[in-house]
């Protein structure tokens, strides 16, 4: 039996469930009836979407599949650059070594709360505004998650007009067992605990799945300690075979100190200090989604998600450059008062999506379509004399200096038509109308004589149509595919007012504009090779960002601009290639499942024409003519590669890899002599290993353990402006976690 066990786990390419009756293979008295057996070995990583999923329609878009439970990786502290290793082209921002906060972003895009994608958790919206404010504060905590899907290119037909695609968390489920118990309960370096409980099942018509995890730390930076607690609670009732109602709620809260952020010339002397002690962060956060699953007919199905979100996102600090020091005045013996800052979301949404079958000629035909309405509000508290403690305190004195409100309204059509010409080939087109209206109203900041300076309430309506279409090509068990669509995002709230900390806002802000293209090739090749190799052109009309400005008041002084900087243009190749060398010399049931993968991007993103005025070299008050024409987009590194190795043999498995980046500039204007504050100039490329392995043991139980950055390497992916803190913000150096679990 237990070598039967050890086969059966040896098998690593696909999931194979033999079920059998082996009364057909009986030819005579002496054969005996054994018992079904089912067979489950691990897929291939990343895989892929189906043609049509979910009422979705895939085909000829560039799309992963992450399955979590086939990686080795610290899922406990959500290390997003082991968990998207094998996804070409994600760059991500490691502003601390939480995980509480997962910033990604693609194509030389933004990371930054992974604001430049669509961000989903079972398919409707978590972010905070969708259109006005489209930052991701939260995400589920990655061991309750089952899979994680990202669609690029032709995403915005679908699931709106973002630029860098959909990233779309799904949670476990219990789909077998009446009952089911997991526990994972995780130590590791500087203090981190961590215990993810879950039970789940499935008994007849009912179904349920309730998580709570828990984790707390004190940081590899001074000054940063977090604990974060997420609860989930689903239930489902069948009440046919066609028809299913569920309901799901999430609740996250986490508190977090935020180290801030350094200078070059701190960073270099210790990456680790902390010149900030009394700056907190923290949430609450509330979703919720009533979804029915039904099919009307044998052609027609209907996805209806009615969701909602109540948040807050909540800091309190000392916002100055990390020139300046944060220290008792000698005349108050006290701390300066501090900045509080707070912003309550509260958002409502329904979303439909339906798959239509039909005849055209001898093929199946599929067009999907939808509805989605959508209303989201901010009020947006800013500028409050916050106390002159240290710990978490959000009581201020007196009234916010900045209190507006921001609605957004969202009224959204789509038709997106799968066309099969033969068994081979499909072309895919669709459209997409947005009508998106947006709102301001209330008090920009208080008078000298204690007078509100209110805003003057403005509404704006735009009307968008989108376009794409999509080409694939199967061939055997590989595929070409094309695809080509329009893109729109509109200015956001934290982009036309005026900003917390130390940025200055153009008050002519255009919306941007634009379009993503793709081609590529992928698909598996003799049994042992996995790969998806492809060229993107992204084109990014009015693309909002940072621009260095300088004035005599009467000093030279120099500040950040927010305003368009004309049309970035981002181009290049993306490739991942997995190889399974023990299965390509057939030596896999000796020796298990060795596997080499690499992902491979080179990224090209420049400005195109822009004209700006820079000082002259040798007198800093005396301002000449320059354009960004050329310049490099901020964030937006040459080259993204990841390589890595996995073995695999009966019960244990473990990965090696290797990440490396580019350098990155953090301003349009390539400054490569940083500032004495800190807030622009480049950052170096860096090159991080990781190593991640688990052993499962009596069918149930497992020990995972991890060295993050094992050669220790010191850098930073990225400066911030404002919070969590201006300056450049260190990652964390060599970190380590062992974990032990059970799933009954």
């Amino acid at each position: 039996m237990k070598l039967f066990i050890s086969f059966c786990i040896l098998c690593f390419s696909t999931i194979v469930f033999a079920q059998q009756d082996l009364s057909d293979l009986v030819q005579n008295d002496t054969v005996k009836k054994l018992s079904t057996v089912t067979i489950i070995v691990k897929q291939q990583t990343p895989e892929r979407l189906h043609e049509v999923e979910n009422n979705t329609l895939f085909s000829g878009k560039k799309n992963e599949v992450i399955r979590l439970a086939n990686l080795n990786a610290n899922v406990t502290t959500n290390n997003a650059r082991e968990v998207f290793s094998k996804v070409p082209g994600v760059s991500v921002w490691e502003n601390e070594g939480s995980g509480i906060q997962i910033n990604v972003g693609v194509r030389g895009l933004s990371p930054n709360r992974s604001w430049e994608l669509n961000t989903r958790q079972n398919g409707y919206d978590i972010s905070s505004d969708v259109f006005g404010y489209p930052e991701a504060y939260y995400n589920p905590p990655l061991e309750a998650v089952d899979a994680i899907q990202l669609l690029r290119g032709g995403a915005s037909l679908q699931f709106g007009s973002q630029f860098g695609g959909m990233l779309n968390y799904v949670l476990k489920r219990e789909t077998e067992k009446p009952f089911s118990f997991e526990t994972q309960n995780t130590l590791g370096s500087y203090g981190l605990m961590s215990s993810y409980n879950a039970i789940g099942g499935k008994k007849n018509r009912f179904s349920y799945y309730v998580y709570n995890h828990f984790r707390t730390g004190k940081g590899w930076r001074e000054n940063s300690g977090y604990e974060v607690r997420n609860s989930h609670a689903y239930f489902a009732y069948q009440f046919t075979p066609n028809t299913k109602l569920s309901l799901e709620y999430t609740n996250m809260d986490y508190e977090m100190q935020q180290a801030g952020g350094l200078t070059d010339v701190q960073f270099k002397d210790n990456p680790r200090q902390s010149l900030r002690e009394r700056n907190w962060f923290g949430i609450p956060w509330n979703v919720a989604a009533l979804v029915l699953d039904t099919k009307l007919s044998s052609q027609l199905t209907l996805n209806t998600k009615l969701f909602g979100l109540l948040g807050e996102r909540n800091s309190v600090g000392f916002t100055a450059t990390p020139n300046t020091i944060d220290a008792i005045s000698t005349t108050t013996n006290d701390y300066a008062n501090r900045q509080v800052d707070r912003d309550f979301y509260k958002n409502l949404g329904i979303e439909t999506r339906s798959i239509y079958t039909y005849k055209l000629g001898k093929q199946d035909q599929n067009l999907a379509f939808g509805l989605r309405l959508y209303q989201a509000n901010t009020t947006r508290k800013q500028k409050g004399k916050g106390t002159t403690a240290s710990d978490f305190d959000l009581e201020i004195d007196g009234r916010y200096s900045r209190d507006l409100d921001f609605q957004t309204d969202n009224i959204a059509l789509f038709a997106e038509n799968q066309f099969k010409i033969n068994n081979h080939l499909s072309i895919t087109s669709g459209i997409r109308y947005e009508n998106i209206k947006s709102s301001i109203d209330g008090r920009l900041g208080i008078t000298t004589d204690g007078n509100d300076d209110n805003v003057t309430p403005e509404s704006l309506s735009r009307n968008k149509i989108l376009m794409g279409i999509g080409v694939e090509y199967k061939l055997h068990k590989t595929n070409f595919y094309a695809n080509f669509s329009r893109a729109f995002r509109p200015v956001l709230f934290s982009d036309i007012t005026l900003p917390a900390t130390t940025d200055v806002i153009d008050p002519d802000l255009k919306d941007a504009d634009g379009f993503n293209a793709d081609f590529g090739y992928r698909g598996n090749l003799l049994g042992w090779i996995n790969f998806d190799v492809g060229f993107f052109y992204l084109n990014y009309d009015n693309k909002i960002g940072l621009i260095r400005k300088f004035v005599n008041d009467p000093t030279p002084r120099t500040y950040q601009f927010r305003t368009n900087l004309g049309t970035a243009i981002h181009k290049g190749i993306e490739s991942f290639v997995d190889l399974n060398i023990s299965k390509a010399l057939k030596v896999n049931q000796q020796i298990g499942d060795l596997q080499l993968f690499t992902t491979m991007s080179f990224i090209d993103a420049r400005y195109e024409d822009y004209k700006v005025t820079k000082p002259s070299e040798t007198a800093p008050n005396v301002l000449t003519e320059s354009n960004l024409k050329g310049n490099r987009v901020e964030n937006a590194p040459r080259y993204i590669h990841n390589f890595g190795l996995t073995w695999s043999y009966k019960s244990f498995s473990s990965t090696v890899q290797n990440r490396r980046t580019g350098l990155v500039y953090t301003d349009s204007d390539n400054t490569e002599t940083p500032p004495a504050n800190g807030l622009t100039g480049k950052l170096n490329g860096y090159s991080v290993y990781d190593l991640s392995m688990e052993y499962r043991f009596l069918e149930k139980f497992n020990i995972r353990a991890g060295i993050n950055n094992l050669d220790n390497t010191v850098y930073a992916t990225r400066r911030a402006s404002g919070y969590p803190g201006p300056g450049i913000l260190p990652n964390d150096a060599r970190t380590f976690f062992l974990s032990v679990g059970v799933k009954l």
